[in-house]
């Protein structure tokens, strides 16, 4: 027996209100009182909550080089398990730490950090990649693959360089500065090989996004006299000078940068065009445009990123500043710099920020839990819809009590990651209804499930409205009455799409 109505699914707009409910089509042989109350279920909570998981130097996962592929999965899905507890909806889990890979890959090699040595496979053998994402997805979470576009060694590695892995392929694009190597962003065959590689991922997994941070050119370093050295790129700005190239080299630098994010946006889109691209820049912009009282270091000038033209010519899905400072610390200050990343987004894209959970420690200089709390308050009331946290280490030590803190005071419901239209404003199909025979529970079929993500449910009881997200798949939903607060007394799902776009809504309500 089919007991369902649909409804109008809500605007993209975070708090946009969905249309007016249906009327109920009433079944054969129904009883004169009926249909039963139908009420519109409060809009979808929309907020992107997300961790990062660093491989790089084991800082979150795997704990160490030498574990067991046993308990590297094990850590992956206590990794999972907590971040849904938390009630986040999305890990963006680093693939390419130097060059290398936590995936098989035909391109770079294993990477030191997951086995120990670069270039040796996991035994017994399994792709973490693909465990990642089927273990995130069987949860609800997003899964994002986070790559440094350039760095080719660090200075935890300890392992002899792999005979497929970049500073043995091109030695010549290969470049030592510090205790680092860095592949020269002004070489093609660097650039080339970063697109490559996302390339191949992006079209070989299914992750819901490809994220790159904030390593372009490096961070300066300086000499023992205390002047900064210069980034060793004379061949590659020598044959530019050579074709006829007339930028100075600041603007030259700055190009090549340009050029892969620009590039990386089309490759993106063009294997999955519903997969978002995210940056995750320094969190301080231009020189000649912060707001009074802003200063500090200059990723325009030392690391050539030049984020504000990223965003005006929207070449990115979401934008995540990393915004590392306390709410007063004035020349650098919370607010103010969220706000203005918010005035630069002129093509109205997402500005997710990042978080500096990290700082709660047993250091002299640790934060309170508090900070984090404030900085969620502080971007809620801007109406910033989405934010992360580095890294997801602090959430999973629960340090000062963190975690506990964020699921039970800020994360007080599960919420759906706010919509990109831009990337896809088809709506999926909205699931079909149908209540079984004892009419303890109803059956959810799902119609053109390619484009669905995720199914939202409201459960209205005397009392309030419940609010859940699971995966999308057919599926029962129980009706017993809850604990907490009663019986229920309506149900109301609808299907989320890869790009956050909601279905018409299906109704089915008790008597």
């Amino acid at each position: 027996m089919l007991l369902a109505c649909t409804t109008p699914p809500e605007k993209s707009s975070a708090t946009s209100k969905p249309g007016k409910t249906n009327l109920t089509i009433a079944p054969q042989n129904a009883p004169a009182n009926y249909p039963p109350q139908v009420r519109e279920a409060p809009p979808l909570p929309r907020e992107f909550r997300a961790a990062w998981v660093s491989t790089v130097a084991n800082i979150d996962w795997p704990s160490r080089r030498d574990l067991s592929t046993e308990k590297q999965k094990n850590e992956i899905i206590a990794i999972l398990d907590n971040a849904v507890q938390l009630k986040l909806n999305a890990i963006v889990l680093q693939v390419r730490p130097a060059a290398d890979a936590i995936y098989p890959s035909a391109i770079e090699p294993w990477s030191e950090f997951l086995t120990g040595e670069q270039g040796r496979p996991p035994s017994p053998y399994y792709d973490p990649l693909q465990f990642w994402i089927d273990q995130a997805h069987a949860r609800g979470l997003e899964l994002h693959a986070w790559f440094n576009p350039f760095r080719a060694r660090t200075a935890q590695s300890k392992t002899t360089v792999a005979a497929n892995h970049i500073s043995k392929l091109a030695p010549q694009v290969v470049k030592t500065y510090g205790d680092l190597q860095w592949m020269d962003p002004g070489e093609p065959i660097a650039m080339q090989q970063t697109l490559n590689v996302i390339g191949d991922v992006a079209r070989r997994y299914d992750v819901d996004g490809i994220h790159m941070d904030d390593y372009f050119y490096p961070y300066p370093i300086k000499a023992g006299n205390g002047n900064e050295l210069d980034f060793p790129d004379d061949p590659a700005w020598i044959a530019y000078l050579q074709s006829g190239g007339k930028l100075a080299r600041f603007d030259w630098r700055r190009d090549n940068v340009n050029r892969l994010v620009e590039a990386i946006n089309q490759r993106v889109h063009l294997e999955k065009p519903w997969m978002k691209f995210g940056i995750s820049p320094f969190g301080i912009g231009r020189p000649d445009r912060l707001p009074p009282g802003i200063a500090g270091f200059s990723q325009y000038d030392k690391l050539y990123a030049d984020v504000e033209l990223w965003l005006s010519k929207g070449w990115m899905d979401y934008l995540a500043p990393q915004l590392y400072w306390p709410i007063n610390q004035g020349p650098q200050a919370f607010k103010v710099l969220h706000d203005y990343w918010l005035a630069q987004n002129t093509t109205g894209k997402h500005i997710w920020p990042g978080l500096y959970t990290s700082r709660i420690d047993n250091s002299d200089k640790s934060w309170p839990a508090d900070e984090i709390l404030n900085q969620v308050d502080a971007m809620r009331e801007r109406g910033g819809n989405g934010h992360l946290h580095f890294s997801m280490a602090a959430l999973n030590q629960n340090r000062k009590g963190i975690r506990q803190r964020l699921a039970t005071e800020k994360y007080t419901s599960q919420a759906v990651i706010p919509a990109s239209p831009w990337l896809d404003i088809s709506l999926p199909a909205s699931p079909v209804l149908e209540a079984a025979a004892d009419k303890k529970s109803v059956r959810v079929q799902l119609a053109g499930t390619v484009n669905t993500r995720l199914l939202a449910i409201w459960k209205r009881t005397d009392q309030q409205w419940l609010f859940s997200v699971v995966p999308a798949q057919n599926m029962s939903i129980d009706l017993a009455d809850d604990a907490q607060y009663g019986a229920i007394r309506q149900l109301t799902v609808s299907a989320i799409s890869r790009t956050g776009q909601e279905s018409a809504r299906a109704n089915y309500s008790l008597p």
